[in-house]
């Protein structure tokens, strides 16, 4: 097949990351027979460097004449001035907005080799495979604000129809799974949240019966990811609370290094991107791990091009690279960037 791919490499570590990752979807197109052609554009802090706007029009219209977005991180100490008008996140909100990629995807599933580096035990970590959807679009993040010398506000608002939407996208997930679905909210105290409650409920109960319904509250739920995290499967929750705990479950992998996610809507375009940040304090070094950037790609390969082989392929090459090394310095191994990304290569085109 045919497909282009944007690539949006971003800042710190991400131009680092980005370049791995297209390496090895480039060995999965020679090893496949497809055509992938990829297209560079600026984010983020780049972007406000060179355009002074966090998302360019022509990077924006790239992607909407995309098959699939590749994106590497946004942000940094220098674009971290909380009264900056122009932010790098901007950047990214908006196009997830404007692409209509209202849910995120992130699966964590711990592989052996890695649980020795997790900071929780690892008989905690035995059998733990979930993923989280996150609402994306809405929320306390697209909220209307307000600021005086005295006080801020930030207004946290959702609609039926958005709360449905990632719902059902939660539950189709969960009947490929063990058809299990918590639903993670705050209702004992804030309103959003008892309308999230009370449409899932009926949206399960309508539409998914199958599916055995839980639902956590998000403090709870923290506590829970940590304590006995082998008893989530699909895990649906509002934007903010998505935000947190996704970061709280990337600990179990054992590397923030290692997690992949996807933003996707109705269509079949999506962003994809690892789940860490920019990390400036390592950028330019040459020692990021790119798994978590290459397993992102597997996610593309699967939801956007439809190639379920190769990304299963793609996900082969990545173990075998984790179980046999090299390894970056977050797996207590002294392997480079570009050595895993080349043994991620090789293991594609053996």
């Amino acid at each position: 097949m045919k497909a282009q791919i944007a690539v949006l490499p971003g800042d710190g570590i991400g131009p680092e990351v980005c370049a791995e990752g297209v390496k090895a979807l480039k060995a999965i197109a020679q090893r496949f027979s497809h055509e992938f052609e990829f297209r560079i554009a600026p984010i983020g802090g780049a972007a406000i460097d060179a355009t002074g706007t966090a998302l360019p029009d022509a990077t924006l219209q790239l992607c909407e004449s995309s098959d699939a977005i590749l994106l590497g991180a946004v942000g940094g100490p220098k674009w971290s001035d909380p009264k900056a008008s122009v932010r790098p996140e901007q950047g990214l909100l908006r196009l997830r907005q404007a692409l209509g990629l209202f849910a995120n995807l992130r699966p964590v599933k711990p592989h052996p080799s890695a649980i020795q580096f997790a900071p929780i035990k690892p008989e905690i970590l035995a059998g733990v495979d979930l993923i989280v959807v996150r609402e994306l679009t809405g929320g306390v993040y697209f909220g209307e604000r307000t600021r005086t010398e005295t006080s801020a506000t930030d207004l946290c608002r959702y609609e039926v129809f958005e709360i449905e939407r990632i719902v059902r996208a939660a539950a189709h997930l969960a009947l490929a799974r063990r058809k299990k679905l918590t639903q993670i909210d705050k209702a004992n105290v804030l309103e959003t949240s008892r309308l999230w409650r009370e449409v899932t409920t009926r949206v399960i109960a309508q539409e998914f019966p199958e599916i055995t319904l839980e639902h956590q509250l998000v403090d709870s739920a923290a506590m829970l990811l940590i304590s006995r995290p082998s008893s989530f499967d699909v895990i649906v929750t509002e934007n903010m609370f998505g935000d947190i705990l996704t970061d709280e479950a990337s600990m179990l992998a054992g590397s923030l290094g290692l997690l992949p996610s996807a933003s996707l809507g109705n269509g079949k375009r999506g962003l994809f991107e690892p789940i860490h940040g920019s990390a400036p304090d390592i950028a330019g070094r040459g020692i990021a791990n790119p798994i978590a950037t290459i397993a992102s790609c597997a996610m593309l390969l699967r939801h956007s091009l439809d190639l379920q082989s190769e990304a299963a392929h793609l996900e082969a090459a990545i173990s075998h690279v984790l179980v046999h090394g090299p390894r970056t310095g977050d797996l207590a191994g002294t392997g480079s960037t570009s050595d895993v990304g080349a043994a991620v290569v090789a293991a594609v085109l053996a």
